[in-house]
């Protein structure tokens, strides 16, 4: 690891080094996890593991349940409604045990309720500074508010319940700065694919990723949100953004954020925590911004990805061998030909959901391309708001009736068909959707997924092919 100049420091290590409990051997050290996040899929486990052991949650207002992964996002749902077999125990388990040891409790109808990644940053539950661990992978989505957040199993979540501290090898620093400025119609999930592709799927491993530059101070928080999510798609386990005033001012006010005194002096601490001018990075990797395109996979893994105008590249094209053999996999596996344009390719269905990008502005994003439009006829378009507090003001704006005429389903929010929960609806079907993962049978089975913004995927309903959406801007 790099030695830093003295008196200079990263966020990273600001944040970790003040949540050390224990120095341990070999690297590793004992941290204080000031927040715990549960969904019913595997923090029904970690509630089980404990309750069967006999211990108690050593912190329980420092831990938040949420009902979102395998609920369904039908209109009308109810209680325990899942299209999964195992998914009402699940459920119930979560909700009981909620109940039982007082946990911050979010249930499939409070008004609150949503993905977990969305919902932490809408109510502040993540904030700068705090350590946040969930069982799930893209838990490093929260660092767009400046949170040091990272995906755990189960077991790792039970250690947290009972301990409010967790064992973790410190990684080296890696810092990512976006420069330039953004061309109309490209976006945040635009800028994570191009560097993905241009890095591969393996380059985070290790690594603590701090995202920088003047690309990135001009988003918004949302659009930091869905930077650090896909962190985990190149293999970074975790991804953030150092607060600034567009953090302070999008956390001012939310219901789990500090109040009166507490808020300032919550404030004058972040505002501390940015990397020291001069810190030094284990790794450093620019890309200019300016003359970035919409962007789209064509594979089976993020790093297979291309600008809209691109052709589908030759295997050995990829580089190393094993490169070569992923690409040869995924032109078998999509259907492909070496050549293809990506531009204008045929779609089934288009989907507009998940933790990465089905957040209010996202959905104002595609709602532009969509107004006055209409969906391919012949083709399934759905929308799966992140939150409730998401879809309730996309309704107030009208945003679901702009869909709805288009000819989307409007759902209620969950992970839905992100990962396939919702009755193998894009089975061995081409799908164009703003998820994060495209990796053989993630939407469903045989189905081929390509990634791309909200405004790609609108455009890409209209004319049932994948499609450019500046020429809708």
């Amino acid at each position: 690891m790099t030695a830093q100049v003295a008196g200079t420091r990263t966020f990273f290590d600001k944040v970790w080094d003040d949540h050390v409990a224990l120095r341990l051997q070999h690297g590793a050290d004992l941290l204080q996890i000031d927040r715990l996040v549960l969904h019913e899929l595997s923090g029904s486990q970690a509630v089980r593991a404990l309750a069967d052991a006999g211990r108690e949650p050593m912190s329980r207002g420092q831990v938040f349940t949420i009902i979102e992964h395998l609920i369904s996002t039908r209109p009308g749902r109810g209680p325990n409604d899942s299209v999964s077999a195992s998914g009402p125990s699940m459920i119930g388990t979560t909700r009981d045990a909620s109940r039982r040891y007082g946990f911050h409790f979010i249930d499939y109808d409070d008004p609150r309720q949503g993905i977990a990644h969305v919902v932490a940053p809408e109510l502040a539950i993540a904030f700068p500074g705090a350590t946040l661990v969930c069982c799930d992978s893209h838990t490093s989505t929260v660092g767009g508010v400046g949170a040091l957040a990272f995906g755990i199993g189960a077991s790792e979540a039970e250690h947290v319940l009972a301990t409010q501290t967790l064992m973790q090898s410190r990684p080296r620093t890696m810092r990512v700065d976006f420069d330039g400025t953004l061309p109309a119609g490209v976006y945040a999930k635009d800028m994570i694919l191009s560097l993905i592709g241009a890095i591969g799927a393996n380059a985070g491993i290790g690594y603590a990723v701090e995202y920088a530059g003047t690309a990135v101070r001009a988003l918004s928080v949302e659009g930091r949100l869905t930077l650090c999510n896909m962190s985990i798609e190149f293999s970074a386990k975790y991804g953030f953004v150092p607060p600034d005033d567009t953090t302070l001012e999008f956390l001012v006010g939310r219901q789990f954020a500090p109040k009166g005194a507490a808020w300032d002096a919550a404030a004058a601490y972040w505002r501390t925590l940015p990397s020291d001018a001069g810190a030094v990075f284990d790794r450093k990797v620019a890309l200019d911004c300016s003359a970035l395109e919409p962007q789209v996979t064509w594979g089976i893994s993020p790093q297979q990805v291309g600008a809209i105008g691109a052709r589908v590249p030759e295997p050995q094209e990829a580089g190393d061998a094993e490169s070569r053999l992923l690409a040869e996999r995924a032109l078998e596996y999509m259907r492909l030909a070496p050549g293809t344009p990506l531009l204008g390719l045929p779609v089934d269905a288009v989907y507009v959901g998940s933790c990465t990008n089905a957040r209010l502005s996202d959905l104002r994003a595609a709602a532009a391309v969509l107004k006055g439009r209409k969906v391919k006829p012949g083709l399934q378009a759905i929308c799966v708001p992140g939150s409730t507090p998401v879809k309730c003001a996309a309704e107030a704006e009208g945003i679901d009736r702009i869909f709805r005429e288009a000819g989307f389903e409007w759902h209620e929010s969950a992970c839905g068909l992100c990962g396939n929960i919702g009755d193998n609806r894009f089975a061995d079907l081409r799908v164009i959707s703003t998820t994060n993962r495209n990796f053989e049978g993630r939407q469903g089975p045989k189905t081929r997924t390509h990634l791309a913004s909200p405004a790609t995927v609108a455009a890409s309903a209209i004319e049932g092919c994948i499609a450019d959406p500046r020429r809708y801007l």
